[in-house]
C-alpha cells in the first residue's frame, strides 16, 4: 500500500513538473523594462539656512544637570524602566550621571554617548536614527562618533545649547520619552 501511494505521489509530481515546463515554453518572452530614471537625491537640495545652527552657550551647572536627571529618573521610575541617564555640558563633557538600580551595564556608556553626540551635533540623536532609515542618507554612517539611536536631546536655554541629556537601557522610544521629561526642566 505504501509503495503504491509513493508511486502515485511521484507520478503526480512528475505531471506538475511537466506542466510547469510546458507553461514556460508557451509564455512569450518580454522585452526588458527600461531602467527608471533616478530620483534626485535629497542631499542635493541646498537649504537656505543652516539646520541645527544653535549657538553653544555656557556649560550647564551641576545643580541643573542633577535636576534634569532627577526629572528623567522620576519618569523612568513611574514606568518601571531602569535606565542610565547622563548629562553633558555644552562641550560634551560629563557633568552628571545616574545608573538606576537594575539598569543594564552596557547602557552606561551608551547613555553618555547619546548625550555627547546630541551636544556636539546640536540635535536630538533621533535625527540620525531617522536618517539611517532612509536609503539616501547613508552619509550618516561616514560621520565620526555618531549614535543613530534616539535618546539624546540637546538642552537649550535662551536660544543657546548649554548641554545635552542621554538615556539608555530601554527601547529607543522609552529612552527618548524619559530624556524628553529631563530636557523639559531646561528647554522651556
Amino acid at each position: 500500500m505504501r509503495i503504491r501511494s509513493l508511486a502515485l505521489l511521484v507520478g503526480t509530481l512528475a505531471s506538475f513538473v511537466h506542466l510547469a515546463a510546458a507553461a514556460q515554453q508557451t509564455v512569450a518572452p518580454t522585452a526588458p523594462a527600461a531602467p527608471a530614471a533616478a530620483a534626485p537625491s535629497p542631499l542635493d537640495t541646498i537649504p537656505e539656512k543652516l539646520p541645527f545652527n544653535v549657538p553653544y552657550g555656557p556649560a550647564i551647572s551641576a545643580q541643573r544637570a542633577q535636576a534634569a536627571i532627577q526629572a528623567a529618573a522620576a519618569e523612568a521610575t513611574k514606568h518601571g524602566w531602569p535606565l542610565n541617564i547622563a548629562v553633558v555640558d555644552s562641550g560634551a563633557s560629563l557633568v552628571a550621571f545616574l545608573r538606576m538600580d537594575g539598569a543594564m551595564l552596557a547602557s552606561i556608556a551608551i547613555a553618555e554617548h547619546k548625550a555627547r553626540v546630541s551636544a556636539r551635533f546640536r540635535r536630538p540623536t533621533k535625527v540620525f536614527e531617522d536618517a539611517i532609515q532612509k536609503a539616501d542618507y547613508k552619509y550618516v554612517l561616514t560621520l565620526d562618533d555618531v549614535v543613530a539611536s534616539r535618546g539624546g536631546i540637546p538642552l537649550i536655554e535662551d536660544g543657546k545649547l548649554i548641554g545635552a541629556i542621554g538615556c539608555s537601557g530601554g527601547t529607543g522610544s522609552q529612552d527618548e520619552q524619559v530624556c524628553t521629561v529631563g530636557a523639559a526642566t531646561i528647554n522651556k
